[in-house]
C-alpha cells in the first residue's frame, strides 16, 4: 500500500501514523485502541481484529441566529451547524478507519467543546477503534461500502453479535431550540403556586422529539431494525440562557440472519462487597 493510497485531505502526520499501522505486510502491523482490556479480548473473541485507533475532528465556527424573547422556535442555523461539524469529524475518522481496512469502528465517542477564547467556535471530535472482521465471508460495511460506526462499548458489541445482530451505523439527530421567556404577568400569577409551566415544557418536548425523530429518520436510511444504546444529551454551550440542544445518538442494528437465537441470559452473582 502506498502513501498515496491514503485520503488526500488528512493531516500529514495522521497519514504518517495510518501508513505506520499499516506496515508493509500483515507481519508487521502495529494496532492502537482505546480499548479496555476486557473489551479488547471480547472483541477478539468475537472475531474481529483491532487494527488501529482512529480520530477526527473539526474546527467549526457556529454562526448567529436571533430569537424573540416570547418564542418557543428551533434553532435553525444553530442546529445544522451543530449537526455538519458533527458529520465532518465522523466521515474524517471512518476516513481513517477505511484507510486501515477496517470494517467497522466500535466504543466511538463524539464531543463537542466551545473554545474559551472564541465562543462562537467549537471543536468537534470522533475517536474509536476500527476493527477488522477476520471471516472474509462476512460483510459488515454498510450500504454505502463504508466502515460501520457504533458507540457501543467492547462488551455490548460482544454480546450485541452473539444474539444474532450487527451494528450498520451511529445514528444521531439533534435540535438547538430557544425556550420563550416567562412573561411578567405569568410570574406575578404563579408566585406561591405549584403549576406547570406549559410554555417551558412544550418548548422542551418539541425539541427532544425533533432530535429523535432526526435520529430514527438515519436509522430508516441505514434500513435498520432498530436503535440500541440510545443517549439523549442536553447541552447549553455560549447561545445564552434560553437556547438548549438536545442530541440523541445510538446504534443502528440488523438481525445477522433471519433464523438467529438470543441465547438465554445466564444469572451471575457479584462477589465484590
Amino acid at each position: 500500500m502506498t502513501n498515496s493510497s491514503l485520503p488526500s485531505d488528512l493531516p500529514a502526520h495522521a497519514r504518517e501514523r495510518l501508513l505506520a499501522m499499516r506496515g508493509k505486510d500483515e507481519a508487521h502491523r502495529l494496532f492502537t485502541s482505546d480499548l479496555t482490556v476486557n473489551e479488547f479480548l471480547l472483541v477478539k473473541e468475537a472475531g474481529f481484529d483491532p487494527v488501529g485507533m482512529v480520530v477526527g475532528c473539526s474546527m467549526y465556527h457556529i454562526g448567529y441566529q436571533w430569537a424573540g424573547i416570547n418564542q418557543n422556535m428551533e434553532m435553525t442555523v444553530l442546529s445544522q451547524a451543530m449537526y455538519h461539524a458533527r458529520e465532518l469529524a465522523m466521515s474524517r475518522m471512518e476516513e481513517e478507519a477505511d484507510a486501515l481496512g477496517a470494517d467497522g469502528i466500535v466504543g466511538v465517542r463524539l464531543t463537542a467543546k466551545h473554545m474559551e477564547w472564541e465562543p462562537n467556535m467549537a471543536e468537534f471530535v470522533a475517536i474509536g477503534t476500527a476493527v477488522r472482521a477476520r471471516n472474509p465471508d462476512l460483510s459488515y460495511r454498510t450500504l454505502d461500502n463504508k466502515p460501520f460506526t457504533s458507540d457501543l462499548s467492547g462488551q455490548d458489541f460482544w454480546t450485541l453479535l452473539r444474539a444474532g445482530y450487527r451494528p450498520v451505523g451511529m445514528v444521531m439527530g439533534n435540535c438547538v431550540y430557544h425556550v420563550a421567556y416567562q412573561g411578567f404577568g405569568q410570574w406575578f400569577k404563579n408566585i406561591g403556586k405549584n403549576v406547570e409551566m406549559t410554555n417551558f415544557t412544550q418548548g422542551l418536548y418539541d425539541a427532544r422529539e425533533l432530535a429523535m425523530e432526526r435520529m430514527q429518520a438515519e436509522a430508516i436510511h441505514l434500513k435498520a431494525e432498530g436503535i440500541v444504546g440510545v443517549q439523549l444529551h442536553e447541552g447549553r454551550y455560549s447561545w445564552g440562557a434560553h437556547v438548549i440542544e438536545f442530541f440523541a445518538v445510538g446504534t443502528a442494528v440488523i438481525p445477522l440472519r433471519a433464523d438467529h437465537h438470543i441465547p438465554t441470559p445466564q444469572l451471575m452473582l457479584s462477589v465484590n462487597d
